[in-house]
């Protein structure tokens, strides 16, 4: 993860090979969006070459954010939802699919692809089967406000996040609770149709809380899996930022990717911070 501070716009290991063409075991390639204040690197080191060994072909942007700043992924969500449309019809073109699956951590499985998928142009909702994406699998997603564990909910009382944006991007606003890109989402529902959810989400997360504001609500022609980790593996103790490194998670993440070949959860300790 040192590696995303020192050289913060790189790949993680194997990510972003533009030749890659997908398989029939895996006809969709998988595009990994990281998580606010983070890059592709920091968060995706762990999982993108697991899913690069898996067989697929896994990409990885860095956004919302500027170059040789490894803090990332802080600006207006809407603003980034229009970069990532941009990098999934790159993808599109590159790979010769016709869908992509998106998988993401905090922001990047939450609020920003749901943007994506709604206002630009991500999915057709009155033609499903021209949907760019088939599957958003969040990992710890921001989908309904971020309290932090009262931080967020006590600057929103106090009329701060402007100020709060000032320091930590336009994007801490947005996922707060109430922000004007949650109501405008929450407006019409958490989904749309034609797309498969899956949220797996730590009873011990400190950043997206209270944690059941991460679960979706299926709309109409959708489908949603809200999973608490707890529940399946009750010892974890990952919470937001390990989440992404816990290979509990992470096998639940395979899963949501390819369901007829779903395995159980070995579970195995996970710590706070450090994932396992």
């Amino acid at each position: 993860m040192i590696g995303g501070l020192v050289h913060p716009d790189a790949s993680p290991p194997g990510a972003n090979d533009w030749k890659c063409k997908p398989t029939a075991a895996h006809p969709r390639p998988v595009v990994l969006l990281h998580a606010t204040w983070t890059n592709a690197y920091t968060n995706w080191a762990g999982l993108s070459p697991l899913l690069k060994q898996a067989g697929y072909c896994v990409f990885a942007p860095n956004y919302g954010g500027q170059p040789g700043v490894p803090f990332k992924a802080t600006q207006h969500i809407p603003d980034s939802a229009r970069e990532i449309a941009r990098y999934v019809d790159r993808v599109l073109k590159a790979t010769g699919a016709r869908q992509v699956d998106l998988v993401g951590h905090s922001q990047g499985g939450g609020l920003m692809p749901r943007w994506y998928l709604r206002f630009e142009g991500g999915t057709a909702p009155a033609k499903p089967a021209r949907n760019k994406v088939r599957r958003l699998i969040g990992l710890a997603p921001s989908n309904h406000g971020a309290g932090a564990s009262g931080l967020g909910d006590l600057s929103t009382a106090l009329g701060l996040n402007p100020t709060m944006s000032l320091v930590m991007g336009q994007a801490y606003a947005d996922q707060m609770p109430g922000s004007r890109v949650n109501t405008t989402l929450d407006r019409d529902g958490d989904t749309q149709p034609g797309v498969d959810y899956t949220t797996i989400v730590t009873r011990l997360d400190e950043v997206v809380t209270p944690y059941p504001n991460q679960f979706l609500k299926a709309g109409p022609g959708a489908k949603v899996r809200n999973i608490l980790l707890q529940e399946i593996c009750p010892q974890d103790l990952s919470e937001h930022l390990s989440i992404a490194y816990d290979s509990n998670a992470l096998q639940l993440v395979f899963n949501a990717l390819d369901p007829a070949h779903a395995e159980p959860v070995n579970c195995r300790l996970s710590l706070p911070l450090l994932g396992g």
